[in-house]
């Protein structure tokens, strides 16, 4: 979800009140969603951007006709022409201000309305995971219609979280990656979640206590919060954050071993890493990470 505002923030920023005058794009079937990247591209071309939101993340335009809704997936971004790309974790060495940039789906050459100066603004995707649709009413229609609850603009009651979060009996982390339960909380947002929560990813949704309900109502909002509140800069995150050690830190201290976890209707083994770290008190504590929901799964040992 920080990802997403981010992104929104960056074409609030550098879009709104421009009209894009040109649009440029790349043919790539599978990145375009039911449409193709000539329809995209006539579809917006001429149109002035009113307003930006975030969710999934689409573009309100003037004027008549269907709107872009951009879904990201996990190596989608926004680059400003001159700027580096918005990377989903640290910009790599290779990263560059080249432009055309690699991987461009399209550039929305969008002009001031009173200075009619040109700001460049391109869609890029390395491993086609994102979708570009264009929709009549983004959110009345899929995919937006279809999703839960963002938990920085319509966060549930306390009451109505338990709820939902009780008739389900799937495994607490596959929950919180449901995107039709909680919008925009993606995989390292929802370990650290879980994390705050002391509650075990594996653990099923039926199973919790009261204590561990108000727990994961709380963290939601608060981690969610947080992220957006520093734009999605990682260097910003508070130092007690799981985020902070979860990504290959320590590995001299790393070993592997075999651990038997649960994933979907049997049991199988599953190869784990382990990283030294240490609790608040300043005892040893160990990230394990596993197979949840079909997505790897960090976790504390001795917390969760």
């Amino acid at each position: 979800i920080s990802e997403v505002e981010r992104a929104a923030k960056l074409i609030r920023d550098t879009a709104i009140g421009h009209k894009i005058i040109r649009v440029e794009t790349v043919e790539d079937s599978i990145v375009f969603s039911g449409l193709s990247h000539e329809i995209f591209a006539t579809t917006i071309v001429d149109r002035t951007v009113t307003r930006i939101l975030g969710k999934v993340f689409y573009i309100q335009l003037d004027g008549e006709g269907k709107v872009p809704v951009l879904h990201f997936g996990m190596t989608g971004m926004l680059q400003v022409k001159g700027q580096m790309a918005t990377y989903y974790r640290e910009t790599p060495r290779k990263a560059s201000t080249d432009w055309p940039p690699r991987f461009m789906k399209f550039i929305l050459h969008l002009q001031h309305s009173t200075t009619k100066a040109i700001t460049e603004v391109a869609f890029l995707d390395a491993r086609r995971l994102g979708r570009i649709r264009l929709c009549t009413s983004p959110l009345t229609e899929p995919p937006i219609s279809s999703m839960g609850f963002d938990p920085i603009l319509s966060m549930p009651s306390l009451g109505e979280f338990k709820k939902g979060v009780l008739k389900r009996s799937c495994p607490i982390k596959a929950l919180f990656l449901d995107q039709s339960f909680s919008a925009g909380v993606g995989n390292w947002v929802a370990d650290e979640i879980l994390y705050h929560a002391r509650v075990h990813p594996e653990q099923r949704c039926n199973t919790l206590a009261d204590s561990q309900l108000q727990a994961l109502h709380t963290q939601t909002s608060e981690v969610c919060r947080i992220a957006v509140e520093v734009n999605a800069d990682d260097t910003k995150f508070p130092d007690d954050w799981l985020f902070k050690h979860r990504w290959g830190k320590g590995k001299k201290q790393k070993h592997t071993m075999t651990l038997v976890c649960f994933s979907g209707p049997t049991h199988v083994e599953s190869s784990v890493h382990i990283l030294n770290v240490y609790q608040p008190t300043g005892e040893p504590a160990t990230i394990k990470w596993i197979n949840v929901g079909g997505r790897t799964s960090a976790y504390v040992a001795e917390l969760q």
